[in-house]
């Protein structure tokens, strides 16, 4: 068995049993490709999160080093990684988007190193903390993610449950398979104008507070007429959130440079009002995701099946459907994907079959 040393360099003991030489051989494997997979992602990024995924990727390029000395003469060929490091490379390759970043913060999180006796103590801690440092860039990606693409995701998965609930308790109460997909066809339209309609105005609402709380532009005029002695500058510093001593230094720093006749606009610190998207921008995405999510509990009684045939396709569409939308939110979040997915597929499940009761009680009293 290996140990290592104080510096948590390798120190060979104990020959290492066969067993052992195929685990590090694949550990050497997964290190390489990991390595890759930063190098890949940081072709597809430029300034700091190129150099921090480059980063990354040298600190995998050490454990690999780590690997390859205890192996010694025992290294072979090189190896492929496991499934998932190698489809993460696929991915970075190909999209280099937030989704890959979240699903190497969650391959990171599960490093085997943590109670590998031949891993150091320093690469266990390398890799918790190539976690936090994964966990940051797909917050920034997942920031950047606008307010369109967030009702994009959320519109589909409603237009998903609220139809397939519609059309099941519709179904359930014995009436045609006209008035059912009449129904449906309703159901599309008016929740998919609601959608819009509602986001548009969410969206409006929430830009015109953020504008409404950011500096005005126009105050900086006022400022070479201020009574330097009084230092009301000062007053708004501390209204932004500036202690008191703060506040007071930088606005006789502000004034000062203004009667020096150097002074320059100060940069307006204003929100970042695309983190929400525009409201025509989310309107119009929300209005379209509902729609192709509730277009498709109405698949089947548009192709003429009718009965439980019709009931028993849609629900499985929908169903591979709310798999997708719980995946990706899932990806979105950091969190478990097949977790969230199946979560998702639960409740819309569960919204169906409630308003399927309602339907045979619905139906059995009008009988």
């Amino acid at each position: 068995m290996s140990e290592s040393t104080t510096d948590g360099s390798p120190a060979r003991q104990d020959p290492p049993s066969p067993r052992e030489r195929r685990r590090w051989r694949g550990y050497l494997a997964d290190e390489r490709a990991e390595a890759a997979v930063y190098r890949d992602l940081a072709s597809r990024r430029s300034g700091e999160e190129r150099d921090i995924l480059l980063a990354l990727a040298d600190a995998e390029k050490r454990h690999e080093s780590h690997w390859i000395a205890l192996l010694g003469d025992d290294v072979g060929k090189p190896q492929r990684g496991d499934l998932r490091t190698r489809t993460l490379g696929w991915l970075a390759r190909r999209f280099g988007s937030v989704f890959v970043l979240a699903l190497v913060q969650r391959a990171e999180s599960r490093s085997p190193y943590a109670t590998e006796r031949a891993a150091t103590e320093r690469m266990a801690a390398d890799e918790q903390i190539h976690e936090e440092v994964v966990r940051g860039l797909a917050a920034r990606g997942r920031n950047r993610l606008s307010g369109t693409f967030r009702a994009a995701v959320f519109g589909a998965n409603d237009g998903l449950v609220s139809n397939l609930a519609l059309v099941i308790g519709m179904s359930a109460t014995g009436v045609g398979n006209g008035v059912v997909l009449a129904a449906g066809l309703a159901g599309l339209l008016a929740g998919a104008l609601s959608m819009g309609a509602g986001e548009y105005v969410s969206v409006r609402s929430q830009r015109e507070l953020l504008e409404a709380s950011s500096p005005n532009p126009a105050a900086d005029d006022a400022l070479p007429h201020l009574d330097v002695d009084a230092n009301e500058l000062a007053l708004v510093y501390r209204a932004r959130g500036m202690e008191v001593r703060e506040a007071e230094a930088h606005a006789a720093d502000v004034l000062s440079r203004v009667g020096a006749g150097t002074y320059q606009r100060e940069a307006q610190t204003v929100l970042d009002h695309e983190a929400i998207g525009t409201g025509l921008g989310a309107a119009l995405s929300s209005f379209c995701f509902f729609a192709s999510g509730a277009v498709i509990p109405v698949l089947p009684y548009l192709f003429g099946l009718q009965g439980f045939a019709a009931l028993l396709v849609a629900a499985v569409l929908v169903g591979v459907a709310l798999l997708g939308t719980g995946a990706v939110v899932g990806l979105l979040s950091g969190g478990p994907p097949l977790r969230r997915a199946l979560r998702q597929l639960a409740i819309g499940y569960g919204a169906a079959a409630a308003t399927y009761l309602l339907g045979l009680l619905f139906g059995a009293n009008v009988s």
